[in-house]
């Protein structure tokens, strides 16, 4: 990419497209397209084809998804599985239709079998049964991975897929039905703030997960636009992996709260354990550079200034 390259970011408000969106302006990028979903919704494959035949962006980030966490993703399938198939495959169509010259497309670690070796490497996709719980959202990830796959194949296309561990960061879905590190940052301020002794999480706290913090995502999507053009899928994380439990215990440090946690273990657990082999990335010369602790911190402090005034159930006092 060229600093004055044309370049959209898909999801520009979501987590990760706002952090590839803030990176790319820290480096000097000056023709950043984005659009709201208000002003564009990219399930529609007219308002699309319309879109990109007016301003033909030359570089595709499609960071745009529904996304969420177990319970949401147990809870509403059918919404995981046509949204983000009707996003992806309008979207990756139009970025060849109008010809883009490179297009990343962000996927989820949740595409790799349950029962997956650990770490899981590029070579173990559709190798085993995937995670019930979240297997509608991952079915339609690895449509986009083949869609893409397929538009190189047959007209050469630049089109590369991206495998995030889980991401975490500013201007994350801190509801009940956001991702695991968000949600429990809220969880566990509402604890705080209410005075409550006990805090119950879902499931064990056993399960292991590797977070990433969305800057340090973004950073390796602009090294990877700039640098890879295989069509093979490239993990992207942190290289460390961390219980639920260790998390729990990370966030009520920084929240400051004081209570008492419990597990429901009939509650589900999803895989037992997430974690990504990242040589292919880091042979690249990137490596995070945010340590979980201070993610998290940052994350809170961001929670707290954008987030937890504006929150309903917080609001009208505190016990």
């Amino acid at each position: 990419m060229k600093k004055i390259s044309k370049i959209y970011v898909a999801g520009h408000t979501g987590l990760i497209g706002s952090s590839i969106k803030r990176k790319l302006k820290e480096l000097s990028y000056t023709q950043i397209i984005t659009k709201t979903h208000r002003g564009l919704d990219l399930t529609s494959k007219k308002k699309v084809d319309r879109f990109f035949s007016k301003e033909k962006p030359e570089f595709v980030f499609l960071a745009a998804a529904k996304t969420g966490g177990i319970q949401a993703n147990n809870a509403y399938p059918a919404d995981f599985i046509y949204q983000n198939l009707m996003i992806q495959s309008n979207v990756i169509d139009a970025a060849h239709k109008y010809g883009a010259q490179k297009l990343l497309f962000l996927s989820s670690s949740c595409i790799y079998p349950k029962n997956c070796r650990q770490p899981m490497k590029e070579e173990h996709l559709m190798t085993g049964a995937l995670e019930p719980t979240n297997e509608a959202y991952a079915l339609a990830k690895l449509a986009g991975i083949g869609m893409c796959q397929s538009y190189n194949k047959q007209y050469g296309a630049k089109f590369i897929c991206v495998v995030p561990s889980n991401v975490y960061g500013v201007n994350d879905n801190f509801s009940e039905s956001g991702h695991v590190l968000a949600s429990l940052i809220r969880k566990f301020h509402f604890a705080k703030m209410k005075s409550q002794k006990v805090l119950e999480l879902w499931g064990t706290g056993k399960p292991r997960r590797e977070f990433l913090f969305a800057e340090n995502l973004a950073e390796a999507c602009i090294k990877l636009m700039n640098n890879y053009d295989d069509s093979k899928v490239i993990n992207v994380g942190s290289g460390r992996d961390t219980s639920i439990k260790q998390l729990a215990q990370i966030i009520k440090k920084i929240t400051g709260y004081k209570g008492r946690i419990v597990y429901d273990r009939t509650k589900p657990d999803g895989n037992a354990r997430r974690s990504l082999d990242g040589s292919k990335i880091r042979s690249l010369g990137w490596q995070p550079t945010t340590p979980l602790e201070e993610g998290v911190r940052k994350t809170y402090l961001w929670y707290m200034k954008h987030v937890s005034s504006d929150d309903p159930e917080l609001r009208g006092g505190f016990s």
